[in-house]
């Protein structure tokens, strides 16, 4: 489970990120395939898609080799549970559009799952700000979108299969979403983003940091990628700003009319001479121990404020829960991390070789173990409804500790 800034970025330390790579340059990590497999799944992918009512056409949305699927071409007119009118995207449809090759944007998802919050929980607590969570889910072949700069730091954790990122050698300088930025046509970008800097193949376990502005593109190298770009804010200077104008608003001098202008020098003068008055004012107010103090906070907690809900606790029924470390209450729910491994017959036993070295199996727990390792995930429930005479619970704590499986 991901839980801090040092998970997320291990082997490398923070200390070495923060040195060399933050804000500075592209940074790939590979990791192996267990390291995100509490992150997310292709089981709780299709759970979350059918939470029909929480989607919409601007929550869900579908890309068709760089062009935007009209919202009409696969939702269907509805009614939400508050009774308004909505476009809600329709399952029959979205396969559809899926098995012609579009690729699926999941936006706003960093709350949904344990998984994916304990990502956005571990980027917010390092202090780098608010941190909002995209699935991407794409098909060989099929790019979603062309050269571009994101408006805001990027962390892209793969889950599933693999996808190849060119990143180019062109950097924005710190672009915001404003449309001076967002504006920008895609001749611009294809100037702007310079030489190709390397290309980058992210498998499941990798990471890969961009900073804000920076140039990139992708596409899915295997039948199947599913990676969770979380977009991370940091605090900057115009927040300063919009701090300050809450701050004069108390102060007379900014609330006076400015100095009529009739075209003569000592109406230029008399302008001038106020702005530099207000200046020098607001130059003060940043040297303000208590302006300072509270920007202070601001940037200190700049986060989104999700979980933490206790109901029972509220009330006093029941002790405060513990943290409940991103696991599903599905009777042990986890992942194949070493898809094609199967068990195979060694003269009188069955023998499955794994990452931690070989495992023998009876015949029953052999066959169950193919069974299981033929999916892309389980659980333990389903395991023992499919193979009765095995001892389900004791054969998936084997086959993680072998490193075949991992616990979602």
């Amino acid at each position: 489970m991901i839980r801090t800034l040092a998970d997320l970025l291990a082997p490398m330390t923070p200390e070495q990120f923060f040195a060399e790579y933050y804000d500075k340059q592209p940074l790939h990590l590979q990791g192996g395939a267990a390291k995100f497999a509490s992150v997310l799944s292709w089981r709780q992918i299709n759970r979350l898609l059918d939470q029909t009512h929480i989607w919409s056409s601007q929550s869900l949305k579908l890309v068709m080799d760089g062009n935007g699927v009209p919202p009409e071409q696969y939702c269907t007119r509805a009614t939400s549970r508050d009774n308004a009118q909505t476009l809600q995207p329709d399952a029959r449809m979205v396969s559809q559009w899926v098995g012609r090759g579009a690729s699926i944007v999941m936006n706003d998802v960093d709350s949904l799952t344990p998984g994916l919050a304990a990502v956005s929980d571990a980027l917010e607590e390092a202090g780098l700000g608010k941190a909002q969570g995209n699935v991407y889910i794409s098909w060989q072949s099929h790019k979603a979108f062309p050269s571009h700069f994101d408006t805001h730091d990027v962390w892209a954790v793969q889950v599933e299969g693999e996808k190849t990122w060119n990143i180019w050698e062109g950097r924005a300088e710190w672009p915001i979403p404003h449309p001076a930025f967002r504006s920008l046509g895609q001749a611009h970008h294809d100037q702007a983003k310079g030489k190709l800097r390397g290309k980058v193949t992210l498998k499941p376990g990798d990471l890969l940091y961009l900073p804000r502005g920076w140039y990139h593109d992708a596409l899915a190298e295997a039948p199947a990628s599913v990676h969770i770009a979380y977009g991370v804010h940091a605090p900057m200077g115009m927040d300063l700003l919009n701090m300050l104008v809450e701050r004069v608003l108390y102060e007379a001098e900014f609330r006076k009319p400015l100095p009529r202008q009739d075209g003569t020098a000592a109406a230029r003068f008399a302008l001038t001479s106020r702005a530099a008055q207000l200046g020098q004012r607001l130059s003060e107010l940043t040297r303000d121990p208590k302006v300072m103090e509270v920007l202070a906070k601001f940037v200190a907690d700049y986060r989104y404020r999700r979980g933490g809900s206790d109901l029972l606790a509220a009330r006093g029924l029941a002790a405060p829960a513990a943290a409940d470390g991103g696991g599903e209450a599905e009777g042990g729910a986890f992942r194949v991390v070493a898809p094609g491994t199967k068990a195979v017959r060694r003269g009188a036993e069955w023998v499955v070789k794994a990452p931690a070295g070989a495992l023998a199996l009876a015949p029953a727990e052999a066959e169950a173990a193919n069974w299981l390792l033929a999916r892309p995930d389980g659980t333990e429930a389903e395991l023992r409804q499919a193979h009765p005479t095995v001892d389900a619970a004791a054969l998936l704590q084997r086959l993680a500790s072998s490193g075949l499986l991992a616990a979602t």
